[in-house]
């Protein structure tokens, strides 16, 4: 039976305080979790041996998870779909019914099938704690409480508390001499007033921000995405900021993907995707890409019986190649939104002339989304949760 300790405040958790706590749990050597909660915002670190081995919880933890896997692990896909079919792997195959801290559970079975490295799971989790360690510094107030209970059977990584506490209060203190202490990195930058912005910056510039400034990405996000410094970046936005060309709003999480795992006897159907292309190699690329995800495939090489086959099957995407013999995309998309049963199927056109003429065609023919070959793995997941879940926000 485990004991659990009392509830007790800390004002003014400074990077000194910090060290002073996890300083006596690694002399005590605490095994278990411990909690802190700051303005209604709770962390679970856990540890080991009084080491740590992780961290979740935060205002967005899938998005902080998502970004530093994405960064250091560039050749995995971590789509929401992807993910999902992933812990699904990892729950048959372990056995596993408590999804707690998953996101660690899911580097290690990662590393243990070589997908990953030790060195990007490092990078990874170190970087996380310094996010979370930066965070707890603006907190006035914290509330702890340790629960002497292992949830990681593995341990991946033993963290010095030292050492992150330090390298986070570095960047708060920085953070602070740049005039930002009153803005939240999870903030996301959009254009609010983008005829003034284009009054006020070069045409080059003005581009990159419209493609950058889209209010989906916080700020964290796009440091990471385009590898500039955290303070350097939102210090070049802060003038638009103040003159309100550009606003810093709240967005979202990123949706979890745990899926608890289905029995046996009644393996998960997701969604239907039909790919009609002459080309046996497209196929099997799309086959391969859609295999890593939670989506049934069905290839179409013959464009002549592609009609009779999508209305025997009523498949939730179709990717269409624009260029084939005895037909070509235009047409074919023309006559299946014609048909009642695919006025709504999203229709993504997919060619190797990307040009304005080709889109605006496909546009009027009703395609929903125009993808380049050679097709790029990540760019075909995308726009598959994208049309899926524009269609779900039809459905209801």
């Amino acid at each position: 039976m485990t004991t659990q300790k009392s509830v007790i405040t800390i004002s003014d958790f400074t990077a000194a305080k910090q060290s002073r706590l996890f300083g006596l749990l690694k002399q005590s050597q605490f095994n278990g979790q411990l909690y802190l909660t700051a303005r209604n915002t709770k962390w679970t670190f856990e540890f080991y041996m009084g080491r740590l081995l992780y961290v979740t919880g935060g205002q967005k933890p899938m998005r902080r998870w998502h970004r530093y896997v994405k960064a250091f692990c560039p050749d995995l896909y971590v789509e929401l779909s992807t993910l999902k079919a992933e812990l699904r792997k990892w729950a048959e195959s372990e056995g596993v019914k408590n999804f707690n801290c998953w996101e660690y559970k899911l580097l290690g079975f990662w590393y243990n099938q070589q997908k990953i490295t030790r060195e990007q799971i490092s990078q990874i989790i170190e970087n996380i704690f310094i996010e979370v360690f930066f965070d707890l510094s603006q907190a006035r107030e914290v509330v702890y409480q340790v629960q002497p209970e292992n949830q990681l059977s593995h341990q991946l990584l033993l963290v010095n508390a030292d050492v992150v506490i330090h390298k986070a209060n570095h960047l708060w203190e920085s953070w602070l001499r740049a005039k930002l202490g009153d803005r939240s990195p999870d903030l996301a930058p959009i254009i609010r007033h983008p005829l003034e912005l284009k009054k006020q910056v070069p045409e080059a510039l003005y581009r990159n921000l419209t493609i950058m400034l889209t209010g989906q990405q916080t700020l964290r996000d796009l440091s990471v995405q385009l590898n500039r410094h955290i303070i350097s970046l939102t210090a070049s936005l802060l003038p638009y900021v103040q003159q309100g060309s550009v606003e810093l709003i709240e967005i979202n999480d990123l949706e979890i993907p745990i899926s608890p795992p289905q029995p046996v006897e009644q393996p998960p159907q997701g969604p239907l995707i039909a790919c009609i292309d002459d080309s046996p190699a497209i196929c099997r690329a799309l086959e391969k890409v859609l295999g890593t995800a939670e989506y049934r495939t069905l290839c179409i090489q013959d464009p002549l019986r592609a009609i009779s086959i999508l209305l025997s099957k009523k498949p939730d995407l179709v990717f269409l190649d624009l260029v084939m013999p005895g037909t070509n995309g235009y047409e074919l998309c023309s006559q299946l939104r014609k048909i009642s049963s695919f006025k709504e199927t999203p229709i993504v056109i997919l060619t190797g002339n990307d040009g304005v003429i080709d889109r605006v065609r496909a546009r009027m023919v009703g395609a929903s989304a125009f993808l380049s070959k050679p097709i790029n793995p990540h760019q075909v997941l995308s726009v598959i949760e994208r049309q899926l879940s524009k269609q779900a926000a039809v459905e209801i």
